[in-house]
């Protein structure tokens, strides 16, 4: 880390608005392990955003972050380039993912959901495991990390929405011909869209097969104390930030998840469209502005 913050040493697009950043931050670099995800915070008047790591070279002291530009934030940072700078990267964050044999482990990513699958696919093969890859897009050119999914797993399916690559259909169709061939599957793990964890969960309840999510809530401070990133887990409250981001899917309220996921919709609107009418704004033009503000101002 610099004065000015954490320097890029690598930035590209991966696929439209879907862009690989590999971010100096040796600490983070060291200390990583899969299934975990770093805060960050582009400006000084920035929000604070998740994002997992999908690799680290702790020689190098880097991190990679693969982030797709959906609203002001992620559009904002999307514009950086190698040589440019992140205020701050803070992490590793959340509980690395159980890591041992298995046996046979499907993993089933959709869209950016890759990038948090990858490094996770990647250890359970190392631990013996026989992977089995799932990879998912509305079309082909939306498709991530093929090659490296390819490296660290044993059968690869590509699965596109419109049919342009691979088979045409959806994630949970593969799954389905899996199961009904016969093939003996140990755990599965899924991660992506809502709609999509939501549907494997319920593929693999009646055949009793584990199945693991990671959970993508609204989050802020990364440590359990903002409440933000509350999900309802066999029950009960949990924390995304430090209690996952990895839970049991058969136990995960999908319902509630989705209306918190939905509860600041509007507000993310009207950001994205004044950053969006305003694209040569500094970050002191699209700063949020605190309503404390107004009753106690600096």
């Amino acid at each position: 880390m610099g004065i000015e913050g954490f320097s890029i040493a690598e930035a590209r697009f991966l696929a439209p608005d879907v862009k690989l950043f590999r971010v100096v931050a040796p600490r983070v670099a060291r200390k990583q392990q899969p299934g975990q995800f770093v805060i960050i915070r582009i400006h000084e008047h920035g929000e604070r955003i998740p994002l997992t790591i999908a690799d680290s070279n702790p020689t190098e002291g880097t991190i990679t972050i693969i982030v797709q530009g959906i609203g002001k934030t992620t559009k904002l940072l999307n514009r950086l380039n190698a040589g440019d700078f992140i205020l701050d990267v803070v992490g590793p964050l959340g509980r690395p993912s159980d890591v041992r044999l298995f046996g046979t482990v499907v993993v089933i990513s959709g869209g950016v959901g890759t990038a948090i699958a990858y490094p996770i696919a990647k250890a359970l093969q190392r631990a013996g495991n026989h992977v089995i890859t799932i990879l998912g897009a509305r079309t082909k050119n939306l498709l991530i990390l093929e090659n490296e999914a390819r490296a660290v797993s044993d059968e690869v399916f590509v699965i596109t929405d419109d049919g342009s690559y691979g088979e045409k259909g959806l994630v949970t169709g593969k799954l389905d011909a899996l199961i009904a061939g016969g093939k003996k599957i140990d755990l599965v793990l899924a991660i992506g869209p809502i709609p999509m964890m939501r549907a494997v969960a319920e593929k693999t309840r009646p055949c009793g097969i584990k199945t693991i999510v990671s959970l993508n809530p609204i989050m802020v401070d990364g440590t359990g104390m903002c409440g933000g990133c509350r999900v309802q887990v066999a029950g009960r409250s949990q924390f995304a930030c430090v209690d996952g981001p990895e839970f049991d899917a058969h136990e995960v309220d999908f319902d509630g998840l989705a209306k918190r996921n939905a509860m600041y919709r509007e507000s993310e609107r009207q950001a994205l469209e004044q950053f969006v009418s305003e694209p040569e704004s500094g970050p002191e033009l699209i700063r949020h502005r605190c309503k404390l503000e107004d009753v106690a101002p600096r």
